[in-house]
Formats: structure tokens, C-alpha cells, sequence
């Protein structure tokens, strides 16, 4: 796949069935949910006497429960069985839940549909590990982002259009019962046909024993996931960003009716608004991420999901009209419009945080027990939301207004992504990273793809600027270790960013021998867990924006450690703020642009035994040219 076709994955067999009946299931999931949560919210007198803020929140609540409980089996299973046949498997299981829910609609029995939205949750919990452990199968690494970014793309749309049906078919009186019974069947059914199509995808543990003891396994599944510190606080993110769905969305039926003075279709147009940002954020993601997989959008995507959820408080607060609000008069309702715009962009901000998290887990943990570490995820994700039902109901009981609801979470949002990402430093990092070659520098990569996927490496590249681990960084589809002089590793604020990094710092014998040698024992101990380390041999920035001859560290790596070197060149920093050229410095921070351009080549690996400071110069050399 060209890294410009995107889209060309909805031609492909090996993507499109798969897509498809994904697709499907969300869109009927959510006619039926939708159709149920219209009618209780507008219409609740003639099916209940309970009250429709505690349903309308109770109702997401037994949706996500079985995710709880069956969670680990499901990882299990997509372990155990072939993926295709398990999705055949689920869409027949829907098509059962469906002919309950049916006789409920036409009976307007309570109990049978609140039976058949537990059943959606069970189809749910049973396809989740499908969904994200097949992708990984079929797709090579530089279209996971792509790939991700379609199927979140693909549920966001398939939620919407069965938001905006199954409210449309309510309206409808007493037919509307018949039309959604008639309707979310005939959905379950073309799921199975199109499942038909889904390729064979090899189960990775067709040897599994499922443990029937769903407690023991629950627990057994979450402390593997555990073990690998950047998954789990990746699944923890994840979870995080469905407790602040959950408490957004399930206040939008009340928000549309008693905050905003709208019908029925009100409530639709914010779900659409909000679903659209979604898939608009979720698609961007490939575009910004350089198609690789870009953990530094998750905190850009943190940072708006604050921002524009504070905004939708005060776009709230600041809404003042009393008029009956339809979906034909929305946009030009004042106050309106800003609302919307708000809540376009927290589906942005969403699809931007969740994607890279989707493509990181799928990344960094061990195949043959991915199934299980979804099944892990989709624990944690229902726990975040059955707590995050109750948290609102709490609100709800304090008097809490919705707009004050919004604030609130958007506040919490901000405290977690903080606590997160002082976690797990490499997410800032990276953000740090990326915001730098997206507003100060445009970065133009140069055989990037020489970098290996996995496996140990040293990496050497020319001296020009303080930011040159940011920009080599960014451009890396792997985390790097890098190598840096001790002084500058403790600058202030550069040094914590390095930190935050695991950099390695480093001082000559001379200045002090004990670090140095405690240098070389870490840089031994990198490359033989697996990891790259980046040097820069010169030992010292360029004070002339000529190369400086390359001094013998690394020679003495590959001596404890007999790894390929891979030759980097940095073209066009040379001359920015951040470098020691000794020109005026406000002459040449304007005569460079607001977004100067600069470049990373990548040349092809070195061996060891040929890996002299002398040649590995000429390399770096000849990789940069005449463009300082």
C-alpha cells in the first residue's frame, strides 16, 4: 500500500469484509440502543413509570456489563479460534439477540429489551478482541495506523447512522416498534452474509485451554498486561477516554431536551456532530502521524479533550435561548453554533488520542497473547464506564447542572493525562518531539525505513543543534536511547525532556571516568535488550556547521557489542536558534521563516567489523552534502 492510499484497504479482501461487518455491528447496535433511549427520554409514560434519567443512564451501564464478566473468556477464545468463523459466530449470536428484542418492541415488554441490551454487550465483549487482534494479522506495520484509523472511522459513522435511524424510526408512533424490531433484524442478518467474506486468519494459540474460571482469568489476563509497564498504562488511557465518553454522551438526551429546548432530532444532530469529529480525528491520524504509529498525538488529543470540554461548559452557560429547538433551526440558533463547534472538536481530539493508543498496544504487545491483552482492555474500559454511570448519577444527586457536569470532567481529564504521562514520560516526549517538526521545523524524512523494526542498532548522525534528539526522534518509528554529553543532559528543562527519554549521558575520561564507563555498561545493556542507540561521535555541537571528525566511542560499543551501524544526516539546522552559529541572532531566526525546512537521511547499515570512525564519517558525509 502506497502511504498515500488510505483508503484503498476498503478494496482489499484481506480489510474490506472485516471492515464491513465491524461496521454493521456498531450501526445496529446502536438502532436498536438509540431507538431505546429516544423512546424512554420522549415517550417514557406509555412503556415506564421509572425515571428516565436514572434508565438513560442505567441503560449504558448494562450494555458495558458483560464486558466485565466475559471479557477474559472472549480474549480466550480469539486466541483459540480462527478469527473469520468467530466473527460468523457472533454475528448468528446477534441475530438471536434481535429476535428477542424484536418480541420486546412489539410487546413494549421493559424486561426483554433490557435483556436484549445486555445481549448486544455479550456480541460486543465476544468481538472485541476479534476486531483489534485481526488487524495486526492482515496489515503490515506502516498501515496499522491507516488501518486503525479507518475502523474507528468506520464505528464512529456506523454509531452515527444508527443514532440518526433508529431515532428517525420512533417517530413513526406506534409503527416505529415494528419498523426498528424489522430493521435491527435485517441488519444482524446482512452481517452475517458480509462476514462470510472475512478472510482465514489463523488462531496464534490454537493449543489454549480456556479457563472456565472467569474471575482467576480476569485477574490472570490483567497482570500479564502488567508486565509490559507502556501497554498497561496504554490500555489505562483507553479506559480513561471511554469513562470520559461515557459521561459526555449519556447526557446528551437530557442536554437536547431540557438544557437546549430541542426534540428528538436535536439529540441526534449532537451525536452526529460529535461522531463526525471522531471520524475526522481518527482519519488525520495516519496523515499526522507520518504514517507510523505516533504516541505523541495521544497528549495533543488529552490537551483538546480539556480545552473544548471546559469551552463546551461555557458555550453552555452562555446559551440563552428559550425557543423550541429543532435539527432545521439548529445552526441558526444563536449560541448554537459554538456549542456544535465544540463538540466537533471533542470528537476530534478523541479520535487523535484514541488511535495511537489502539496502534501502540497492538505494536509493543506479544502476538500470542494479544487477543487476551484486548480481552484485558475491554475489562478495564467497562469498569471505567460502569464507574463513570455511576459518577454521573452521583453528579446527578449533588445537583450538579450538565454544563457543570462537562467542566467537571473536563478538569479530571486534565489531572489523569498529567498523572499518565508522568508515567510513562516517552507520550511527552514524543509530543515534545512532534509539536517541534510540526510548527517550528517541516521535516522531510529521507529512507527512514533503513531504521530496523526490531532488533539492536547504533545510530550516528552529524552534531548541529540542541534539538537534534527531538528532531531524530520524531522521525524514528522506535523509540531511540541517545547518547549525549553530560552538560547538556543537565541543562535546564532540555535536561528533563532527555531524562524523560532515558538518555544516556556521557563524559570523557578525563572530565569523569566513572561516568563514562557507567555509559558504556548502559549503552551494552540497551542494545542487548533489543533496543537502538543514537550517538553522536563529533562529542560537541559544530560551532562552524562543518562536520567535526568522529572520536572512537563508537568503536568501543561495537567492541562489547557486535550490532549494525546505521549512518544519519541531519540537512538544514544549521543556523537556527538552537545552534551555535555565530551570526546576528535576530537576523537569522527571521531570514530562516516561521518553518524552516529541514531534513533526516538515512543510510544503509553498517556492519560492525566495517563500522570505523573514519568511514562511518564519510557516510554521514556524504549523506548530508552541501546542505548544512
Amino acid at each position: 500500500m502506497s502511504q498515500s492510499s488510505q483508503f484503498s484497504l476498503l478494496k482489499q479482501r484481506r480489510f474490506a469484509p472485516f471492515f464491513w461487518t465491524q461496521f454493521l455491528g456498531a450501526f445496529n447496535d446502536n438502532v436498536f440502543k438509540t431507538a431505546f433511549l429516544v423512546v424512554l427520554t420522549f415517550d417514557a409514560a406509555k412503556w415506564t413509570t421509572l425515571d428516565p434519567s436514572m434508565l438513560t443512564n442505567l441503560i449504558p451501564g448494562l450494555f458495558i456489563l458483560p464486558y466485565v464478566f466475559f471479557s477474559a473468556t472472549a480474549g480466550q477464545i480469539a486466541e483459540k479460534v480462527e478469527k473469520g468463523r468467530l466473527a460468523r459466530i457472533v454475528k448468528l449470536i446477534e441475530i438471536g439477540i434481535m429476535l428477542v428484542a424484536g418480541i420486546g418492541w412489539m410487546t413494549k415488554s421493559l424486561p426483554l429489551l433490557l435483556a436484549a441490551v445486555v445481549g448486544m454487550g455479550v456480541h460486543s465483549t465476544l468481538f472485541g478482541p476479534v476486531k483489534y487482534a485481526y488487524l495486526p494479522q492482515h496489515l503490515k506495520s506502516e498501515e496499522l495506523v491507516g488501518g486503525n484509523g479507518l475502523i474507528e472511522m468506520g464505528t464512529f459513522v456506523g454509531i452515527l447512522l444508527g443514532q440518526v435511524l433508529g431515532a428517525w424510526l420512533v417517530k413513526f408512533g406506534s409503527d416505529g416498534a415494528t419498523l426498528v424490531a424489522g430493521a435491527t433484524l435485517l441488519f444482524a442478518v446482512v452481517g452475517l452474509v458480509v462476514s462470510l467474506r472475512i478472510p482465514a486468519s489463523p488462531a496464534p494459540a490454537p493449543e489454549l485451554k480456556i479457563n472456565p474460571n472467569v474471575f482467576a482469568e480476569t485477574m490472570r489476563n490483567l497482570a500479564f498486561s502488567r508486565q509490559n509497564r507502556t501497554v498497561f498504562l496504554s490500555m489505562l488511557g483507553n479506559s480513561w477516554f471511554w469513562f470520559y465518553g461515557a459521561i459526555i454522551l449519556s447526557q446528551f438526551p437530557l442536554y437536547a431536551k431540557t438544557y437546549l429546548h430541542g426534540d428528538e432530532t436535536v439529540f441526534v444532530g449532537l451525536l452526529t456532530v460529535f461522531s463526525i469529529g471522531v471520524g475526522a480525528g481518527s482519519l488525520l491520524c495516519e496523515k499526522l502521524s507520518g504514517h507510523k504509529v505516533e504516541i505523541g498525538l495521544v497528549p495533543f488529543g488529552a490537551i483538546g479533550l480539556s480545552v473544548f470540554g471546559a469551552e463546551l461548559y461555557f458555550a453552555s452557560v452562555a446559551y440563552t435561548s428559550t425557543a423550541q429547538l429543532t435539527l432545521a433551526t439548529m445552526a441558526s440558533t444563536p449560541g448554537m453554533a459554538r456549542i456544535l463547534i465544540d463538540i466537533a472538536l471533542l470528537g476530534v481530539f478523541g479520535g487523535l488520542f484514541i488511535v495511537p493508543l489502539f496502534a501502540l498496544i497492538q505494536t509493543r504487545c506479544e502476538p500470542t497473547h494479544l487477543s487476551r491483552t484486548i480481552g484485558g482492555m475491554n475489562i478495564l474500559n467497562a469498569l471505567f464506564m460502569i464507574v463513570a454511570a455511576g459518577v454521573a448519577m452521583v453528579m446527578h444527586k449533588l445537583g450538579f447542572s450538565i454544563p457543570e457536569m462537562f467542566l467537571a470532567t473536563a478538569v479530571l481529564n486534565a489531572i489523569v493525562a498529567l498523572y499518565i504521562f508522568s508515567l510513562v514520560p516517552e507520550f511527552l516526549m514524543r509530543f515534545l518531539a512532534w509539536m517541534l517538526i510540526h510548527t517550528i521545523h517541516r521535516v522531510k524524512t529521507v529512507d527512514v525505513d533503513r531504521i530496523p523494526d526490531e532488533g539492536p542498532a547504533v545510530l550516528v548522525c552529524n552534531h548541529v543543534s540542541y534539538v537534534d534528539a527531538l528532531v531524530i526522534g520524531a522521525a524514528s518509528p522506535r523509540p531511540i536511547r541517545f547518547v549525549m554529553d553530560h552538560r547538556i543532559f543537565k541543562t535546564p528543562f532540555m535536561g528533563w525532556i532527555f531524562r524523560t527519554a532515558r538518555a544516556i549521558p556521557i563524559a570523557s575520561a578525563k572530565e569523569d571516568q566513572w561516568t563514562m564507563e557507567k555509559a558504556y555498561i548502559e549503552i551494552a545493556k540497551a542494545l542487548h535488550e533489543g533496543e537502538l542507540v543514537c550517538i553522536f561521535p563529533e562529542g560537541k555541537l559544530t560551532s562552524t556547521g562543518e562536520m567535526n571528525e568522529f572520536r572512537g566511542g563508537v568503536a568501543k560499543i561495537l567492541e562489547r557489542s557486535k550490532v549494525p551501524v546505521i549512518p544519519m544526516a541531519l540537512r538544514g539546522l544549521w543556523g537556527s536558534l538552537l545552534t551555535r552559529d555565530k551570526a546576528n541572532l535576530f537576523e537569522r531566526s527571521f531570514a530562516r521563516g516561521p518553518r524552516s525546512q529541514l531534513a533526516l537521511a538515512v543510510g544503509l547499515p553498517v556492519p560492525p567489523q566495517e563500522a570505523t570512525p573514519e568511514y562511518l564519517h564519510q557516510q554521514v558525509l556524504s549523506l548530508r552534502g552541501d546542505w548544512k
